[in-house]
């Protein structure tokens, strides 16, 4: 006996940056509070907290990853549209460009199996759904920072080929303009995205911890955290270098000016001397 094979379409994006979860709530009159780990679900028609039998679904992380679930390109379009400014870094469709898309297919007389773009299961459950949109909500905001880091990477190199050249101009607060970038990097990667934990589900449900570990390890979770990392610490690095730089050369521009200061000192005590005679 053959069953009909049931499909679900996800589509993430990233935002410009976090969202207030608990503020966003308050807007739309939401009696509760989210947790920090915990996404908000909402029904895209309503703006109302979805239902588990709800065809169409959206989830908003406060890391800034927005998934909708089952939703067409004109509910997502209205959605983004129409969200109160409570989620400011909600703006038109169009101008989000980071973005994944992903299916879940049931089919019990199938073969299991989750690739990059497709997972195959053979029996529904709801898990499924809040594994695989935490997983590429999770992969679109870690493409967020890969492009924000990867700008600031050119930005250091134009510092060493202008250092190559022998001038170095950067005032102090663009040094540290470029420091809270960095560490900005690092922080929002750990603590904001969660790249290092699971679900909860994920403990009690071996099916469920399957399909989260399969994921991360196709999407490379674990591996893009390290590069942003690796590559943050080598920026900083290199944001130390140029400090150091930058604070000897403000402190040899103060001993010359110290120098020429007691040299027309020394010049105008000797003109009064001569005077004087």
């Amino acid at each position: 006996m053959h069953y009909p094979i049931q499909a679900f379409q996800f589509k993430a994006y990233a935002l410009a940056g976090e969202l207030d979860l608990n503020r966003l709530a308050i807007r739309l009159g939401i009696q509760r509070k989210y947790r920090w780990e915990e996404p908000m679900k909402l029904n895209p028609l309503t703006f109302s907290p979805a239902k588990p039998d709800d065809i169409q679904q959206v989830y908003l992380y406060y890391f800034g990853g927005i998934v909708f679930f089952n939703c067409s390109s004109d509910t997502i379009a209205r959605f983004i549209d129409s969200i109160p400014q409570g989620a400011d870094h909600l703006i038109v469709q169009p101008r989000l460009p980071f973005q994944e898309e992903y299916r879940l297919e049931i089919n019990p007389d199938g073969e299991q199996a989750i690739a990059n773009d497709c997972a195959v299961m053979h029996q529904y459950n709801i898990v499924f759904l809040d594994i695989i949109c935490f997983v590429i909500a999770k992969s679109v905001a870690l493409e967020r920072i890969e492009e924000r880091i990867d700008v600031v990477f050119d930005e250091v190199e134009g510092l060493i080929a202008n250092l190559d050249k022998g001038r170095l101009e950067l005032p102090d607060r663009d040094m540290a303009r470029l420091a809270s970038s960095i560490l900005g990097f690092k922080f929002t990667s750990i603590a904001h995205i969660m790249v290092l934990d699971k679900p909860d589900i994920t403990w009690n449900n071996p099916e469920a911890d399957c399909l989260y570990l399969n994921m991360a390890k196709l999407f490379e979770l674990n591996e893009r955290y390290q590069e942003i990392k690796h590559k943050s610490e080598t920026l900083l690095d290199m944001t130390d270098v140029l400090t150091s730089l930058s604070h000897a050369r403000r402190s040899a521009r103060l001993e010359w000016i110290i120098i020429i200061l007691i040299a027309v000192e020394i010049f105008i005590y000797l003109i009064q001397l001569y005077r004087g005679h």
